[in-house]
This record gives structure tokens, C-alpha cells and sequence, in this order.
């Protein structure tokens, strides 16, 4: 090795030795090092979603801390939430010093599907407050921090409690929320009161309240809670309205004043009734299918001033048990769809009567249906004896109408039900008498349609193998969709089905029906099992209660019907002369012109041929 290479080998030592004491970081910056190490291996291994801010510049933030604390309400930007409790013998309700809003409700008496506390919102996704401006800065209380004036302060005269929430401008200016709490019911007092503000909000006779929340599962099926889940209001002379049921939809009523707002799930309500109604409002319900929370509901609603700074309002926190909500007023109990035109009758006067007399005994949920069905039946006999004595006049025909076909032929489908008239004229049948109790009959089964899944009555309510009426009975989950079915199979759907198709058999039997009528009848219940297989066991349970009374009904008749005295009055009826002066009814006079254009037309085309 020369001395040249030597030097150099020296000189490169020197420096790598030099450089490692003069760029060693110091103490302070090695455990920076290590903790931004040790920040970044904890994201890679997922336990931390979000670092946490880093301030740049402490007096800055101080700076902006500052001039937060001097605008209007300033004192209000800080604080700590506390959570304040007033709970009665029906509800638990948590009120938050963030917002001075409604932090929680619990319904102490009811569950969720799978047995836990029945919250209907909490504060992580609900938000409600007003928003005003003052001077330049633009308030929103749900953002600020109240304080408490009066805990749990028993209201003078009555046994309600009472809390106000203050967010203060000055010791003389403030916003105070009023909230009271009666010793039972849903019922939440619910008052703002502003106090020697009118110089400091703006237009502070008009005040703009936004409610909002993501309302939670409370039943087992999902999809069908969304399906009775919306927004609802009602103005002070209408009736109650609604959003969609199905999509999303916003709504801006600007003309007219209403009465309440609810945010309205299945089985429960969020209402909010305000004494001097709002006067201007915007709704929106939306549905995040990836959300485990059933509908996500907004109101924005605006409030006009007596000139008292004073808004009474209240809320309703409970169930949607039509007893209940008629029992609130404003006809909160509207909100429970008993279907449209006469099925709505129906349900409100005849149906709901009857099923409140019955649980007047205390009985299982199952015996109440099984009574409800026994009663209806009873009702309905004279219609199923008509309907039963038509079909058998209709079989003991079927020989001649036979013969009537293999003389005039198929050829000429008007001559031969002209022949059929004249025959059914003559032996005095109604071709229709069969059909026609049934479809008297007809509104009642759609009826309870729309009744069986708004009964409140048959929730967590169980029934032999049924744990819950109110929903569909997983007989078996097959742990993926099937066309036509779902993820699951209803027992008692099955049930009901079966029973439909045996019921259609004998109805055959009974009729005489033959060629495609008698194959007509097994179509409905097969996709009625598709359709009301996720429907309430309660409402299957029903309908397999009707078919088998109507095969007990159809039992006993057939013991006092004989075919052969039938067949004898027909033919004395055959042999009657017939009565010029007795009038055709309306539907055999149509009847016969409709045949008789039918025929002029066939001729017709006849001739151009």
C-alpha cells in the first residue's frame, strides 16, 4: 500500500468518525423518533383510526381561543358535557349540557328483539338546536355548552320534575330550555324561552330549529322495519302526511302551519308537537343500506314568537299502540297504517274493537287471534252457507251444462253461454252466487293485511314454536337468498299455504270445477307463499285459523245440503212458466246485451267473410 492510498484510507476514517458524533441526534429528538415509530407501526397494525392533531402554533390557538370567547355567546365554546337524567316509570331520558338537547330515551318497558335496553336514539347520532345569528356570528346550540339552573326541581302544583338548560349571552340575556317530566307517561315538556335578546339576535322573533336523527334497530327484520319507517307530520286542519316509505325524499311545506313532526319507526314515535305549530318546514328521510340504523330523518323547522320569547312544545317518546297514541291527542294514532279507503273502516271500527274487547281477558296473544278468528267466522257463516248452496246448485247442473256443450259445440263460445243463461234462467241459479261471498269477503282478508303488521300488541308476544308474532317464524334459515323465498322459511307461511291448497281441492269438489278452473285456484297460494313468507306469523297464523274454520263450516253444511232435494227444486223451477212481470236484475240484463252485441258482431264478421 503507497502512502497516497494510505492518506486517503486515514482521511475517509476521520470523516465517517467526525460525521457520527457531529449528526448523533440528541436526547429529545431520539424519543421523537421512536414515538412517531411507534405511531406509525400501532396505524399499520390498525389499533389507532386517527392520529391525533399536532398544534403548530400554541399561541396562535390561544389567539383564536381568545377572540371565540368574545363574539356573542363566546363562554358557550367551552365546556365539559354532563349528562342529566329524569326518568318516571315509563321512560329514562338523558338530557346533554352539549347542546342542552335530548341526549338519549330508553323505554323501560319494552326490549329490543334480542333482549337488550330499548334506546330509541343516542347523542352519537342524533343532533338537535336552534340556529340564530348574533352580531356577526352565526349560532348553532347544538355546538354549545349549556348549564344547568334547576335539577330534578319538582314543577309548583303538580308531581312532574323539571330541568333548565341556560346558554347565556350575559347574567340577563340568555336562551333557557325547559324540560318536565310527568310522574308516568311519554310525554316530555319540552319549552324555549328567550330572555332580553331582542336586541342581539337577529330577526329573534323567527327562530330556526333543526332536529335530525339516525334512528336505531329495534326489530328482528330489518327490511320490514324500514318499510313502516318515515317521516310524518300533520298540519292543523289535514290530516297526517308522509314521506316515502321506499326511497328517499325531501319535502318543503311553506304554506300552511304544522301541528307535529315525527320521526316515526315500526313500532315507535318520535314526535315533536309544538302548541303554536311551526310555521315553515323542511323534511328529508333517506335509508343507508350499509348502515346498521334503520332511516336517517331531518326536520328543519321554524318557529314564529307570540311576542313572548316563549315556544311551548312537547315531546311524545313511546310506542305506536293505537290505544296509546289516541290517548296523546293530535291524532298521533294516524300514524298507523290500517291500509286505505274501506280497509281503513274496517280496521278503525269493526276489527280494532273487537281485538281490544278480546285482550280485556288476558289471554295469550295466539288465543286472542284464535277468538278474533272464531268471532269473524261466525259472523261471515250466513255468506259461507250461500256461497256453499251456489256451488252445489252449480255441481248438480254440471250434467246438463254438458250436454249442452256436446250439442252446441265450442265453436261458439257466445251461443253456448247464451244456452248456459237460459238454463241457469230456468232452473233459477245464479252462476255468480258462489263467487260473490267471497268477494264480500275479500276486503276483510286485505284487511288484516295491513292490520297484522301495525299491531303493536303482537311484538315480542310468542305462540307455541312463534317467539314473536309480529315478525315472520325462521322454521329454517338457509344462510343465503333464494329467488322467490328470502334467507329463510316461515313455518307457519308453510303451514298456511298447505292448508290454502287443500281448501282449493275441496272447494273443486264442491263446484264441480273442471279444466283450467280447476287448476286456476292452486296458483294464488303458492305465490302467497312467496309473498307473506317474511310477513307476521301472527297474520299466517290467522289466515291458517280461517281455512281450517272454513273446512269445519263447510262440514257442518254439507250434513244439512242434499244433492238430491237440490236437483228436485230445480227441475219443479224448470217447470214453472215464466213470469213476464218479474224484472232481470241489472248484472243478467248487461249480461245478456253484452251476449247479444257479441253474437250481431260474429254475424257480421260472418257476412264480410
Amino acid at each position: 500500500m503507497d502512502r497516497n492510498t494510505l492518506t486517503g484510507l486515514v482521511l475517509i476514517a476521520a470523516i465517517l468518525i467526525g460525521s457520527f458524533f457531529l449528526m448523533k441526534p440528541s436526547e429529545e429528538e431520539t424519543k421523537k423518533a421512536r414515538q412517531i415509530e411507534h405511531l406509525d407501526s400501532l396505524k399499520k397494525a390498525g389499533a389507532l383510526k386517527k392520529a391525533p392533531a399536532v398544534a403548530k402554533n400554541d399561541t396562535a390557538n390561544k389567539v383564536v381561543d381568545s377572540a371565540a370567547l368574545k363574539a356573542p355567546f363566546g363562554a358557550s365554546t367551552v365546556g365539559s358535557e354532563q349528562l342529566i337524567t329524569l326518568e318516571n316509570k315509563d321512560v329514562r331520558v338523558k338530557l346533554s349540557t352539549r347542546g342542552g338537547r335530548v341526549y338519549s330515551v330508553e323505554l323501560k318497558e319494552f326490549k329490543t328483539y334480542d333482549k337488550k335496553p330499548l334506546i330509541l336514539f343516542d347523542g352519537t347520532n342524533n343532533e338537535f338546536g336552534l340556529k340564530f345569528t348574533a352580531g356577526s356570528t352565526v349560532v348553532n346550540t347544538n355546538e354549545r355548552y349549556f348549564t344547568p339552573t334547576g335539577t330534578d326541581v319538582k314543577v309548583a302544583g303538580t308531581d312532574s320534575s323539571s330541568v333548565t338548560l341556560r346558554l347565556s349571552y350575559s347574567p340577563t340575556q340568555y336562551v333557557d330550555y325547559v324540560y318536565s317530566l310527568a310522574p308516568t307517561g311519554y310525554k316530555l315538556g319540552y319549552t324555549i324561552k328567550l330572555t332580553g335578546l331582542d336586541n342581539v339576535v337577529a330577526n329573534s322573533k323567527a327562530l330556526n330549529l333543526n332536529w335530525s336523527a339516525s334512528l336505531r334497530k329495534q326489530e328482528k327484520d330489518i327490511k320490514q322495519e324500514r318499510q313502516y319507517s318515515t317521516v310524518y307530520f300533520k298540519n292543523t286542519e289535514d290530516n297526517p302526511d308522509y314521506l316515502s316509505l321506499t326511497k328517499d325524499e325531501t319535502k318543503q311545506i311553506a304554506d300552511q302551519k304544522i301541528e307535529w313532526v315525527s320521526f316515526k319507526q315500526h313500532f315507535f314515535s318520535n314526535v315533536l308537537i309544538a302548541q303554536q305549530g311551526f310555521d315553515k318546514v323542511n323534511l328529508a328521510v333517506s335509508t343507508d343500506i350499509n348502515s346498521p340504523d334503520v332511516r336517517q330523518m331531518k326536520a328543519g323547522l321554524t318557529l314564529i314568537s307570540n311576542n313572548t320569547g316563549t315556544y311551548p312544545m312537547e315531546f311524545y317518546f313511546g310506542p305506536n299502540r293505537f290505544s296509546t297514541l289516541q290517548k296523546q291527542g293530535h291524532e298521533l294514532e294516524k300514524q298507523i297504517d290500517l291500509g286505505w279507503g274501506p280497509l281503513k273502516f274496517i280496521n278503525r271500527w269493526a276489527v280494532i274493537p273487537v281485538f281490544n274487547f278480546l285482550q280485556n281477558f288476558h289471554w295469550n296473544m295466539g288465543f286472542v287471534i284464535l277468538a278474533l278468528t272464531v268471532l269473524l267466522k261466525l259472523v261471515l257463516s250466513p255468506l259461507t252457507y250461500k256461497s256453499y248452496l251456489s256451488m252445489a246448485k252449480m255441481r248438480v247442473l254440471k250434467p246438463e251444462m254438458d250436454e249442452i256443450k256436446a250439442k252446441v259445440g265450442e265453436d261458439n263460445p257466445t251461443l253456448l253461454q247464451q244456452e248456459y243463461m237460459k238454463l241457469y234462467k230456468k232452473a233459477g241459479v245464479n252462476p255468480l252466487g258462489g263467487c260473490l261471498p267471497l268477494v264480500l269477503q275479500m276486503p276483510i282478508i286485505f284487511a288484516f293485511l295491513r292490520f297484522f303488521p301495525s299491531l303493536f300488541e303482537l311484538r315480542g308476544q310468542s305462540f307455541l314454536w312463534m317467539h314473536d308474532l309480529s315478525t315472520y317464524d325462521a322454521f329454517i334459515n338457509f344462510g343465503f337468498t333464494v329467488p322467490f323465498l328470502g334467507d329463510h322459511l316461515s313455518l307457519m307461511c308453510v303451514l298456511m299455504t298447505i292448508s290454502t291448497l287443500i281448501y282449493t281441492y275441496f272447494n273443486n269438489q264442491i263446484s264441480g270445477a273442471t279444466g283450467q278452473m280447476k287448476y286456476i285456484g292452486y296458483i294464488s297460494p303458492i305465490m302467497f307463499l312467496g309473498f307473506l313468507n317474511s310477513y307476521p306469523a301472527g297474520l299466517n297464523y290467522y289466515y291458517f285459523l280461517a281455512n281450517m274454520f272454513t273446512f269445519a263450516q263447510q262440514y257442518i253444511i254439507r250434513l244439512f245440503v242434499d244433492d238430491k232435494k237440490i236437483h228436485a227444486q230445480i227441475q219443479e223451477n224448470k217447470k214453472k212458466p215464466e213470469d213476464p212481470k218479474k224484472k232481470k236484475s241489472g248484472f243478467q240484463a248487461k249480461l245478456e246485451e253484452m251476449m247479444r252485441q257479441q253474437q250481431q258482431a260474429q254475424q257480421q264478421q260472418g257476412k264480410k267473410k
